[in-house]
Parts: C-alpha cells; structure tokens; sequence
C-alpha cells in the first residue's frame, strides 16, 4: 500500500518514540509551548492520536519569560518495569531531567536532575541499569556523546561522564539514541544541524561504551542533496520495530513552501520511513538514503486505511490536548467552554516572551481556510499566526475611543505596521477570515453581507529561514489590553 508523509503534521518536532504491547507512543519537542510534551498513541504507526502532555504542571518545567524557541528541547521516550519514562532538557535553565509514570493516560512525576550538560537526552535500560546520553563534553572536556549510568529512582551518577561517539565530522552532533539488536549496541544521532543540513548517522559497538564502528556509508538518511524538493531537514530520528518485526525509523523534516522556494513556516513534522537490516547487520533507510512525500510498501497490512483530520472546530478538539499556551497561563484569565472561548486581556501583548492571553493550535498544512466570529468589550482581540514574539501576523478587532475597527497588522522583526483597517463604528463583534496558501496569507472580515479583503502577507516572513528558532506557526486567538474582554465563537480551520 501506499502511505504518505508527513505522518503528524505541523509543529510536533523531535520525535521519539516506544511500544508497549501492541500500542506505539511518540513524544515531541514543546519548547515555549504549555502543557510540555505532547504523547501521541498509534496501533499503526500511520494514524496517531493526541492522548496527553508529560509536562502539564508548573512545578515540572520552568517557562517563565522564556524566549521562543527556548524551553524543552527534543524529548525521548522509554518504557521499563511498567513505568513510562520521558527524558528532555530545559534549554534556557540548561538543565536534563526525566519524569515518569506508571499510567500514559495521567500524570507524570515531578521531574529528576541529572548532572550531566548538553541537550537531547536519552535512556536506555539494561540487566537492572539504566544509562544517560546527552550531547556536549564529558566530565573529561571531551565532546562527543557522553555517557553515564545513573540510580533511575534519584537521578544520581554511578559512573562519570564519559564520551563514547564523536560523530562523523558534521555540525551539531545531537540527538542520540542507544539500541541493542542481535547482540550488538547501535548508536544513532544527528549532525549537520536541524536544518537543510539535517543527517542521521550511526555507529555500533559490542559493547555499550564502545568503542563505536562509524557505518561505513554515513549518512543513512538525509535529504540534504535534494535540491528542489519539497521535504528537506530530515534527522533527528528514532528506531521502532513493527509488529510484524519490520523496523522503522521516525523522524522530523520540514516542507517548504514551494519547489525553488526554500523556506518553511509549518515548523518541523514527523515522518515515517522504513528501515531495512543486512545479512551484515548494517541498515539502510527509506529511498536511497531518502525520506519521501509517500512510499510504495508491503509492510502496511492491507485492513490499516490512513487517514486525516480536514476541519478543526472547537467542538472537535479538546481543550487540553489539541490547543495550547505560551509559556504558564493565567488561569482565570481563560474561560473554556465546548463552543466557546471567552479571554481577559492584560498588558502583556504577543510582542514580549512572557504570558500573553493566547491560546493556539498548530497550523498542519498549507491550505487552509480560518474563521472566527470575535465579540470584543474592550482592548483588542483577534486571530494571529504566531511564529515568534517579533513575527507574527495579527487580525484583530480593537476599540478606540472613536469605536470599533478592524486592523491587519504584520510584525516582522523590528517592522510593526498595521496596513489595513475597517471602521465598524459601533459595532463590536466582526467575523474574521484567514485564507492560507503556500506562499501567501490573505486576510478578510465578513461584513454588510460580503467579504471585504483587508490584503495579504508573505509566509515566508513567518518562516525558520527569516525569524530563526525552531517552531512553526500557530493559529492562536489574543486579547490583550488591560480590562479587556473577548468572546471566541463559530471557530473553524478547514484545510483545503
């Protein structure tokens, strides 16, 4: 059968993922984003539903004044003994833990230190040991992966840090994770950089602290040469076998926008490819060492149907699964209900990397069409395509002491401009429409029974290539203003 990619589309990066019986679990990066660590489940490896957050309590991660693209960084997920374990690193307060559970469906531990530095963590469980990888320099200066084992109920180092793999030579060696097949420990990371440089390379050893044996045709997977091709980025991967004992490796890439055009604003997405084993013990990966937009496979029995989600409605989504905050919310500054929001505003604006009042869905693909009637007291409140505090695009009703308008404004870096405005005079409550493309987003309200086009802006400018940093665009709905108060009606995310 046929299957396509991405697998979880829109910004769920850094893929890790375990299975427990006949059930996958797969866990992302969340960086400034609350609840931390979104857990998808899938019976398929095709078709993965959204099921928790390991970080949903503030005494877990620290998000205070985080800038984007902070916070937590590249999780991984492993089980052991009936517990559920997730390592990931606080980048800003440069600190790995974990946290666990005995339940995938409720709440997970406060979290445990280990005094090991670099990001990217990983477990990997042995014979009643449990050891910690991360990258960056071991207790010796020596950079590298550096490994440790550790007490799994305190977090406490059995051993220094010791580096075992140095890599290939490329760029920002990351993201590793340990395996033991047929006897022998596999070691596979990324290097090049998160980027259009992305590669996973690999090396194995007959023991667990090496010395490692490069793979003599590194890099196993990497789309870096692919020019003009709409996948790019592809690293950061994770091993998983398959219930018919195929193997496969999960791992993010981005699309970008178009053919020649070399930016994304999707953020980075989870891809599926298979891996194949030699009689030599070696592996390959996907086509050629390629990630593609869809293979041709017979390991898909043949009852799996893919399938995907087109509309996103408040009554079709959950509250704490599928939106989210920046940073820790003001809880009562949010009011929830199943097809409704209603936000109060304070000063805080989506300008600076604290709190606003915002609450966002990932934007999943490129065509889309997004409305939301907007009833506003006072203040402003909207719609914006949240990339970072200084790119983002806004529409948004605001009253000033003249009465209602509607305002497009673009915020790329320093440049803060509002381009179009529609007076409505008294009239506090406005329909407001977004239609998304992969090159451009056009912004409309529906008013005296028609659309009126307020103009358009570039995706590019919300995209990693301009704003930097590692997340995608969200759709998020604001307020902001001190005392005001907005009422989110009759949402809807139509992909197209």
């Amino acid at each position: 059968m046929k299957y396509n990619n991405p697998v979880i589309k829109g910004f769920y990066p850094d893929p890790s993922v375990c299975k427990v019986e006949d059930t996958y679990y797969l866990v992302c990066s969340s960086f400034q984003y609350f609840p931390g660590v979104p857990i998808f489940e899938s019976k398929d490896l095709l078709n993965w539903k959204q099921i928790g957050h390991c970080l949903t309590r503030e005494s877990q991660v620290q998000l205070g004044k985080v800038g984007s693209s902070g916070g937590v960084f590249a999780p991984t997920i492993r089980y052991n003994n009936g517990k559920f374990y997730m390592t990931t690193t606080n980048d800003t307060t440069r600190h790995n833990f974990y946290v666990w559970t005995d339940d995938i469906y409720g709440e997970w531990s406060e979290p445990i230190y280990v005094d090991q530095g670099g990001i990217d963590p990983d477990l990997y469980f042995e014979d009643g040991k449990a050891f910690f990888m991360s990258n960056g320099k071991d207790d010796y200066g020596i950079g590298g992966i550096a490994q440790c084992e550790i007490d799994i109920e305190t977090g406490g180092k059995l051993s220094p840090s010791r580096s075992i793999w140095r890599g290939t030579g490329g760029r920002y060696l990351e993201s590793p994770h340990m395996y033991k097949m047929n006897g022998r420990y596999y070691l596979m990371v990324s290097e090049g950089g998160t980027e259009y440089g992305h590669m996973v390379t690999y090396a194995r050893a007959d023991s667990i602290s090496g010395p490692f044996e490069a793979y003599p045709n590194n890099p196993v997977l990497t789309n870096r040469n692919l020019g003009g091709y709409e996948v790019q980025g592809a690293g950061h991967g994770d091993l998983i076998q398959d219930h018919e004992g195929n193997w496969w490796m999960l791992h993010l890439g981005f699309r970008q926008i178009g053919r020649w055009l070399t930016y994304h604003h999707l953020g980075r997405e989870v891809f599926l490819t298979p891996v194949t084993f030699s009689e030599d013990g070696w592996f390959t990966a996907g086509h050629n060492g390629t990630t593609l937009t869809s293979f041709e496979t017979d390991r898909i029995p043949t009852h799996v149907v893919q399938q995907e989600k087109k509309i996103f409605t408040f009554e079709n989504t959950e509250w704490n699964l599928d939106w989210c905050y920046l940073r820790h919310p003001v809880a009562e500054n949010y009011v929830l209900e199943f097809d409704k929001v209603k936000l109060k505003g304070t000063g805080v604006t989506l300008d600076v990397p604290e709190s606003p009042t915002f609450i966002g869905i990932r934007q999943r693909d490129f065509n889309a069409e997004i409305s939301c009637d907007v009833q506003l007291a006072d203040g402003e409140a909207g719609i914006t395509l949240y990339m970072d505090e200084n790119h983002h695009y806004d529409l948004a009703i605001r009253k000033d002491k003249n009465g209602y308008k509607v305002i497009e404004r673009l915020n790329i870096g320093d440049i803060k401009s509002v381009e179009y405005e529609v007076d409505l005079g008294s009239t506090s409550q406005a329909p407001l429409m977004i239609r998304a493309s992969h090159e451009r987003y056009s912004f409309l309200i529906h008013a005296n029974g028609k659309d009126i086009p307020l103009g358009t802006a570039q995706t590019r400018y919300l995209s990693s290539e301009v704003a930097g940093g590692f997340t995608g665009v969200l759709i998020g709905l604001y307020t902001c203003g001190e005392g005001s108060m907005a009422e989110f009606s009759n949402f809807k995310c139509e992909y197209l």
